[in-house]
């Protein structure tokens, strides 16, 4: 069975064209639900570069559908046993205006796309530089 990644090495994920943050903002809870967005916030900002962006979307994915410890290793599997859409498709790149930062060992941070730290991964030479999904065609 083949696997497959989201993960990226040295990258840096801009905001959407047509993202209508112009900062990053913390992106909402529906009432006592997480969204998506939540969960991959909460994720990654209290822990930069401590996860790769697989770990992320799958940590996601096993939240929303409530996995015990004993289901994850087969459903990790299983998960990434099919394609899967990467940060550029995330909601935080899309619409809460975040950008992601890949380092050499694939592991992410996000970056507000009002801060200088932003500015610099954007600009940065040494880096390959993609920009998010737009959300309309």
């Amino acid at each position: 069975m083949k696997i497959h990644t989201t993960n990226y090495e040295n990258t840096f994920i801009e905001i959407a064209d047509d993202s209508p943050a112009s900062a990053g903002e913390v992106p909402p809870i529906k009432g006592d639900t997480k969204t998506v967005a939540s969960i991959q916030f909460d994720m990654v900002r209290k822990n930069p570069y401590k996860f790769t962006s697989d770990d992320v979307l799958f940590h996601v994915f096993a939240e929303r559908k409530d996995l015990t410890e004993n289901e994850l290793e087969e459903a990790r599997k299983a998960f990434f046993s099919k394609g899967q859409a990467c940060f550029r498709a995330s909601p935080l790149t899309k619409r809460y205006g975040w950008g992601v930062h890949s380092n050499a060992e694939g592991k992410i941070a996000i970056y507000g796309s009002e801060t200088e730290e932003y500015q610099k991964l954007k600009n940065d030479k040494n880096l390959k530089v993609l920009k998010a999904m737009k959300s309309a065609r």
